[in-house]
Parts: C-alpha cells; sequence; structure tokens
C-alpha cells in the first residue's frame, strides 16, 4: 500500500464482468480529471495462444486434463507482483500487452494472441488500475493483493458466469457451448483453489444474482439483463460506508446483512459510482498530503 502512488485491484474470472467495472472507473478517472495507468491481468500470462495450445496438449497426452490459465503456473505471478511493489514504491514499472483480436492486432503490429514488449508504464500517473485474473491471490511467497490499497471482486453467481462466459464465447470466439463446457471443466480445479479464495481478500465484492431461471447455464438462449438481476454489494470493513445514503439513493436495495446491501441490477453503475467515488477521492487526497 503506499498514499504517494496508490493501486486499485479489480479481480474476477473470465466473463464475470470486471471489464464493467473497469469502465466506471475511467468514468470516474475522466470526471475527477485523474490520470491513471493501467495493467491487464492477460498481460501477465505465462504462454502466448499457440504456446499455451501447444501446453495444454502436452498436458492432456500427459493426463492432465486441468491444465488452465487460472493456475500459478500457467502467470507470472512474481512479476506481477513485483509491478506491483515497484509502483507503489516509484510511481513506476514495467507492463506489457497482450493483443486479443485483430482490431488490437492492427493498433500494436503484432498477430493477435501475442504479447507486446515489456515497457515502462506511463510517466506521472496519479493512480493504478489492474484488472484481470489474479488481482489477489495467495499462493507460496506470492501475495499480489498485499500492494494493493483497494481490492475490488467482481463475483456473479457459478451459473450466470457460465452463461455469459458461453455467449461471449460463442459470438466472439466462435467457440461451440460443447468446447466452452470443456473450457469450464479444465479451469474448475484451479478455479475453486486459486481464483474463489481471493474473493476473502477483497475489500468490497460486487456480485450478480440473476432472479430467472438459470439453472441449467448449458441452454440458455439470453443472458439475464439488469432488470433480471440483483447485485449484491459485500463489504469487508463496512466502517465508513454510509448505509443510510445509499438505501435512500438507489431505490429498491435493502441491507442483507450488517455489511451487505442488495441493488436492483439497473442500479449497478449508479452504486459503483456512489461507494467508489468518495473511496478514489480519499486515495487522491492521501496521495496529496503525502506529497507536500
Amino acid at each position: 500500500m503506499s498514499r504517494k502512488y496508490p493501486i486499485i485491484s479489480v479481480t474476477g474470472s473470465s466473463g464475470a464482468g470486471t471489464t464493467s467495472v473497469r469502465n466506471v472507473f475511467e468514468q470516474i478517472f475522466r470526471r475527477e480529471n485523474i490520470v491513471a495507468g493501467h495493467l491487464e491481468g492477460d498481460a501477465f500470462h505465462r504462454y502466448d495462444r499457440a504456446e499455451m495450445k501447444a501446453k495444454m496438449a502436452e498436458a492432456e497426452a500427459a493426463g492432465n486434463r486441468h491444465f488452465s490459465h487460472f493456475s500459478p503456473d500457467t502467470n507470472l505471478l512474481a512479476e506481477l507482483q513485483e509491478i506491483f511493489a515497484s509502483y507503489a514504491a516509484t510511481g513506476t514499472g514495467k507492463c506489457r500487452h497482450y493483443i486479443h483480436d485483430q482490431t488490437e492486432a492492427e493498433r500494436y503490429g503484432s498477430p493477435p494472441g501475442t504479447f507486446t514488449d515489456w515497457e515502462d508504464l506511463p510517466a506521472n500517473t496519479d493512480i493504478l488500475l489492474y484488472e484481470g485474473l489474479h488481482g489477489a491471490v495467495k499462493h507460496g511467497d506470492i501475495d499480489t493483493g498485499k500492494h494493493a490499497d483497494i481490492k475490488i471482486g467482481v463475483v456473479p453467481v457459478i451459473n450466470l458466469e457460465w452463461i455469459q462466459k458461453i455467449h461471449r464465447d460463442s459470438a466472439a470466439r466462435k467457440y461451440s457451448t460443447e468446447a466452452v463446457m470443456d473450457t469450464i471443466l479444465r479451469r474448475m480445479p484451479d478455479y475453486v483453489h486459486y481464483i474463489c479464495p481471493q474473493f476473502t481478500e477483497t475489500d468490497i465484492n460486487f456480485q450478480r444474482v440473476p432472479t430467472v431461471d438459470t439453472s441449467n447455464p448449458f441452454i440458455a438462449r439470453w443472458i439475464p439483463t439488469a432488470d433480471e438481476s440483483i447485485v449484491v454489494i459485500r463489504f469487508r470493513n463496512p466502517h465508513g460506508i454510509d448505509m443510510p445514503y445509499l438505501l435512500s439513493m438507489l431505490h429498491g436495495s435493502f441491507m442483507s446483512r450488517a455489511n451487505s446491501i442488495a441493488v436492483p441490477g439497473n442500479k449497478f453503475d449508479l452504486a459503483m459510482q456512489l461507494i467508489l467515488t468518495p473511496i478514489i477521492m480519499q486515495l487522491m487526497d492521501l496521495k496529496r498530503r503525502a506529497a507536500r
């Protein structure tokens, strides 16, 4: 943690909705004239797309059907921890970008599924925002979250997460439902051991819960909409959170526990704005005081 160079870590698995949370942060940064550096979790995969495919085939031939991107072995977690530590101390560090599609390939001049070269983060940023799989992971000597000032978890219920992944991979990557099911099953042990435990470490969790039937996610024709969902927001430490204010601003919401509030799904963005804006402004205030 660093008052002078704060870090926000947003953690969630593939298809969970971390990108939506990142978009809210970016809206806040623009509105409040905050210059943010960005880290994508995909940049810390150990293998590019072709290498991962080959490694997966090797693992399966050896009888390992659970080789996945969720594992510490397939990610550069020491490097991720190092850039967190470097930024917290100096406001800089080395990063790279994973090229997801043809649009990004044209921008960066490398094929989809590859990485750009390592380079310094942009200079003179106010804050660093990480969004990816391992923002609060603990494994051996690795504790990526210890340098983050705020840790956010994005956690849809499991059937909804699967529906979102099936629809995304089918539309964007042209995968069959069966292929996505294979991926889900392959990742499950690592999901249980390395993804789920992070949500105990996070300061705030946003969990979207559908209010329609998702009992068989593999035949769902549509992703439940915001109007067909509620969002459960859990605060690790509710001290300083003005629950009465949130309830008054988020019509239809209610407290489900002393540290949790349930919000209508169509109020999700507003809830994030109301909760995250004062947290970010507090970090910026501490940053200004540390710079004096």
